[in-house]
This record gives structure tokens, C-alpha cells and sequence, in this order.
């Protein structure tokens, strides 16, 4: 069978955690032969090398799961995004599904919840972080990647590619569950790992925060693209079109979603010059 999906898993210093990670999605799907898992790994990071060659990947090898391994100098919790855009050159699904090492596919048949949206120009949401509004582990189609050359181009990538999915009336939640099973979360894997993560959000002057004019207009470039070729599709971008008139509330669709109030400022700005 055709490679229907395929998992981006950046990884570092993590044993146990991947192992459970990557059994709970291998467990949960319905066609193992339809997944490929690709896997980012840092050339300095001894510990997740070693567990990948001695019992990872020999556990996948009996099932007959695809997986590629890619080795990256080391980039960083904030350079997340490079990870990613890598690893979906080296992809072959339709659908590329954000992965984490610390995360556990709860659903059964999950994969059949994304496949029944082939053809469809999505970006697919699963339920996670007490339902935050952001497709926290994003899903898009591989035409998502071929148009704009990327998966993201911001280390906060669920931001990056939900915010895009909302202002083009894009973004979908299915019946798919996931725990994130993060220190701050679960209590689980207050790690290495994790205290290292850096962000770059919350001070717009610094030419590496999420909403630095640079990063807004590297966003609405990838907008414009996008909605060129869901227009040569015939994929309605009426929605776009009025946020771009001034007429549409690009934001609607995350309000609604945001039952716990977990975001704080929708921005108009952000997408409209």
C-alpha cells in the first residue's frame, strides 16, 4: 500500500518516552503498512542514536513499518520548524502529522480518522491540551509543503500553521484524541529535553518572535500562496477574500473553538496590510 502518512518525529535524549510515543500511534493505527515514521535526531545526542539502532528501530523492522533516520547538527527547541521542513522533504505521504516524543495516541483508528480526508485541503487538528484552539501536533497535505516550501517557518509551529489554517477557513478538528505528556501537562518527563526548550513569543521587536513584522509578513506571503492554489483548485476562498476586504473576522472559527479561553488576542493585523 501507498504511504498514506507520515509521522515527523524530532527527537532528543528520550528513551522510554519515545518508545511509548511511538508504540501508542504503531498500536492505534488500523494500517501500519500505510505509515511512514521519519525520524530527526541530533548528531551530538548519543543516547536517542543508540536507542534508535538497538531497540526502536529493530521493533519497527519486525512489524515492517517504514521509517527513515535523519541526523541534523544540533538546531534547538526553536528552530523546531527546520526539523520539520527536513524531515518533509524526505516524506512520501499525503498527509504530514507533526509528532512529539512526549506525546501518546489515545485513539484507536486514528489513522483511518486522517485518511478519510484525502483529496481535501486541510490542515486536521486532533484533541489535545484540555481542546486548545492551535492543532497543537498539525496535520497538513503534502501539497501544503510543494506550495510554500515548508512545513512552517516559525519554531512555534502549531501557531504558525493554525493560524494560517483558520484565516483560510481550513482548519478542521477530528475525533481523534492525544495526550501530551509534558512536565507542565502530566507532571511526566521534566527531562533535559524539556528544560531546555526556549520560545519566541511574547516580545514583537525581537526579529525572532512570532509577531515581529518580519515573521507577520513571511506569514501573509505564505497566505497569498496558499490561496492561489486552493483557487486553481477550485477550493473556496471566499472566506479569504473577505478577511483580506476587511469584511471577515479572520479569528471566528478559533473563537469558537477556544471553549477554555486559552488564548488571549486575536489580531487583525497580523494578516492584513
Amino acid at each position: 500500500m501507498a504511504c498514506e502518512i507520515s509521522v515527523l518525529l524530532p527527537t532528543r535524549g528520550r528513551t522510554g518516552a519515545l518508545t511509548r510515543s511511538v508504540l501508542s500511534l504503531v498500536n492505534r493505527a488500523v494500517k501500519t503498512d500505510c505509515l511512514e515514521i521519519l525520524f530527526g535526531i541530533d548528531e551530538d545526542d548519543p543516547v536517542a542514536k543508540n536507542h534508535l539502532e538497538t531497540e526502536l528501530l529493530p521493533m519497527l523492522d519486525q512489524r515492517n513499518i517504514e521509517y527513515s533516520v535523519v541526523e541534523f547538527q544540533p538546531l534547538g527547541y526553536t528552530n523546531l520548524h527546520q526539523y520539520a521542513n527536513e524531515l518533509s522533504s524526505h516524506a512520501q505521504g499525503k498527509w504530514l502529522f507533526m509528532w512529539n516524543d512526549d506525546a501518546i495516541m489515545d485513539s484507536a483508528s486514528w489513522d483511518r480518522q486522517i485518511i478519510k480526508h484525502n483529496g481535501e485541503f486541510k490542515v486536521l487538528s486532533v484533541h489535545t491540551h484540555k481542546d486548545h484552539p492551535y492543532s497543537i501536533f498539525p496535520i497538513v497535505p503534502r501539497e501544503w509543503y510543494e506550495q510554500i516550501e515548508a512545513f512552517s517557518y516559525h519554531g512555534m509551529v502549531d501557531a504558525f500553521v493554525s493560524q494560517i489554517g483558520y484565516v483560510l477557513n481550513i482548519f478542521e478538528r477530528i475525533p481523534v484524541h492525544v495526550t501530551h505528556d509534558r512536565a507542565d501537562i502530566t507532571g511526566n518527563n521534566k527531562d533535559d529535553t524539556y528544560m531546555a526548550r526556549r520560545f519566541h513569543e511574547g516580545n514583537p521587536n525581537s526579529p525572532d518572535d512570532f509577531h515581529h513584522i518580519d515573521h507577520i509578513a513571511i506569514r501573509g506571503q505564505c497566505l497569498e500562496k496558499l490561496a492561489s492554489y486552493m483557487a486553481a483548485n477550485n477550493i473556496d476562498t471566499s472566506f479569504w477574500e473577505g478577511v483580506m476586504a476587511k469584511t471577515q473576522d479572520p479569528w471566528v472559527q478559533l473563537r469558537l473553538n477556544d471553549t477554555n479561553k486559552q488564548m488571549f488576542q486575536f489580531n487583525l493585523k497580523d494578516f492584513v496590510k
